[in-house]
């Protein structure tokens, strides 16, 4: 089992970056997918989550309006589409399927 981050980077207040997690080595379209973020020193959070089939979609309420999570189980591959950044959205991005499988994440920098 593989899930792989990616799209991470350094942008500025205002920007915006799309992460991809590409999943192999189980059936990516049978599981639900969720993006998770750990800032320097506190716990790992949930981020977003999106039904199996892609029409439910959940957010915490600092990313509502600003990130969409999608999928295309054709590719096997999550998305985050993360809008106007901010300098608390610093952090490091996991992807997750179901509650088993974590990937190693991508760092996230938000600064001027």
């Amino acid at each position: 089992v593989q899930l792989v981050e990616s799209g991470g980077g350094s942008v500025q207040p205002g920007g915006s970056l799309r992460l991809s997690c590409a999943a192999s080595g189980f059936t990516f379209s049978r599981y639900a997918m969720s993006w998770y973020r750990q800032a320097p020193g506190k716990q790992r959070d949930l981020v977003a989550q999106i039904d199996i089939s892609g029409g439910t979609m959940y957010y915490a309420d600092s990313m509502k309006g600003r990130f969409t999570i999608s999928r295309d189980n054709a590719k096997n591959t999550v998305y985050l589409q993360m809008n106007s950044l901010r300098p608390e959205d610093t952090a490091v991005y996991y992807c997750r399927a179901g509650i088993v499988y974590w990937g190693k994440g991508t760092p996230v920098t938000v600064s001027s």
